[in-house]
């Protein structure tokens, strides 16, 4: 009898445990931090290869935790990476098709939901700071704004810090404008971040999205980071961009030495990663190398189906639910946060509409994720031939629009897409390429059609430049 009594009280003291840890509000419920850069390449990070740029602390970073070998933007292109990464969905589902104009009528619809709405409703606090570009008509009551989103607190541009990542002038404050802010957009985002942190409520979980402009063209780095590199760079431009990637990594440790500080660190999910690839060299033709990304080892950049367009480094750090030192070649997407997040906070998924992610939650034990749906990219103005990519496993599928030239590469083994095995391997690729379609026909009918719109050229006065 004693001995039942024992095992009833311990049962109802570990189901009131776990009940607890997951209840609204609860600061056993993780803390979240989601760094996104824009434009960083593949091969810009110490801890991923790059001979020449210095990043000690998301090297430090990806000691502590895993580093991603195989981590993928939602798109190869800014709005569409961040839509999927606030919805858990493939962005051409959202009707985010392209990057998104000052102006422009696309925007993440207020019928989709966010990961911070959902995250919000269940007792988290939640906050923005740095690039939004998730809507055209940015700060405008037509269109949803970070807040209707699920970010309290917010702290946005439209698209780039301008004019440059110096003395910006185009940060909104949760609805108001800013106006002229001296400094560097990096130190600007982190000091507000730290802000943030330092104001809000202890007892409640937090969401922080940080989602710097570095590197992203119209680049100014302060002069101490450009020193360093004058002599070991090609030129004054190459400089300027290194140093860039060295001046985000000291905000990315100045912004963790806080966390740390505030919270023990088993206590907070940290997931640093890049929106796409690197700046896509000879956009405008060959004398206009707009690039000093490196997307090595793989091939393309930005706006390129090929791997050098959505595969980026992906750092995940949470002492003691992730091994240090580790490394992982799972494949995660950005449309994996939502999921992931949910799933740690406690919080139910959306059963009312496709959600397209999966939670990277069994990766951080060494297992492997569940998907029901294969990775899949749709971008109809990408440079290369395909338009289309979808990753199944091991495999990885081409195609153009019309689905007439297919190329298919087995990544474990040909992660730098040299060995087209598409007619050596038709069984393979029949069965990927009825997936293929059948994905994109489902996801056509659900993509919205926007207004006709033409963005007209505006006058020299620190406006949105053309992409």
């Amino acid at each position: 009898m004693f001995s039942q009594r024992i095992f009833l009280f311990l049962t109802l003291f570990f189901l009131t445990l776990f009940n607890d840890t997951f209840s609204e509000g609860n600061q056993s419920r993780p803390n979240f931090v989601v760094i996104l850069c824009d434009d960083l390449g593949y091969g810009d990070l110490g801890c991923y290869g790059h001979p020449v740029i210095r990043t000690p602390h998301l090297d430090q970073l990806a000691n502590q935790g895993v580093r991603l070998t195989d981590c993928y933007a939602s798109a190869p292109v800014c709005s569409p990476s961040r839509a999927g990464m606030i919805t858990g969905r493939i962005p051409n589902r959202v009707g985010v098709y392209d990057w998104i104009p000052d102006g422009s009528p696309m925007h993440v619809q207020s019928s989709e939901v966010s990961v911070a709405t959902l995250l919000k409703n269940t007792g988290y606090d939640t906050c923005h700071v740095g690039k939004w570009h998730c809507n055209g008509k940015f700060n405008d009551p037509s269109q949803p704004q970070p807040d209707e989103h699920g970010f309290e607190h917010w702290f946005s541009t439209q698209n780039n810090s301008l004019p440059t990542h110096a003395n910006p002038i185009n940060f909104v404050r949760n609805g108001k404008e800013v106006g002229n802010i001296n400094g560097y957009s990096s130190t600007i985002i982190v000091d507000e971040a730290i802000r943030w942190l330092d104001q809000r409520e202890n007892s409640k979980p937090f969401c922080l999205f940080v989602w710097f402009h570095s590197p992203h063209e119209v680049i100014a780095t302060s002069e101490k980071y450009v020193r360093e590199y004058r002599k070991k760079s090609k030129t004054e431009k190459e400089a300027i961009y290194f140093g860039n990637v060295t001046q985000m990594d000291d905000e990315v440790g100045r912004l963790v030495k806080k966390l740390d500080k505030l919270h023990p660190s088993d206590e907070t999910l940290l997931f640093f990663t890049s929106d796409n690839g690197p700046e896509t060299l000879n956009r405008y033709g060959p004398n206009s190398s707009r690039s000093y990304g490196s997307p090595k080892p793989l091939r393309g950049m930005k706006l390129h189906m090929y791997e050098g367009g959505i595969r980026v480094p992906g750092i995940i750090r949470w002492t003691g639910k992730v091994k240090p030192f580790s490394e992982s070649s799972e494949p995660v997407s950005g449309v994996d946060v939502l999921p992931t997040l949910c799933q740690l906070g406690g919080v139910k998924i959306p059963s009312d509409r496709k959600i397209d992610g999966a939670s990277f939650v069994p990766l951080l034990s060494g297992k492997k994720i569940l998907r029901t749906t294969p990775l899949y990219w749709q971008y109809n103005r990408a440079i290369s031939l395909p338009k289309i990519a979808m990753r199944d496993g091991k495999w990885k599928l081409l195609s153009n629009a019309d689905f007439t030239t297919i190329e298919l590469y087995n990544l474990e083994k040909d992660p730098e897409e040299k060995s087209n095995l598409a007619t050596q391997n038709n069984i393979q690729t029949s069965l990927l390429l009825a997936k293929m379609k059948s994905l994109h026909a489902e996801i056509k009918k659900e993509g919205p059609t926007w207004p006709t719109w033409s963005r007209k050229k505006k006058k020299k006065s620190g406006k949105v430049k053309p992409k």
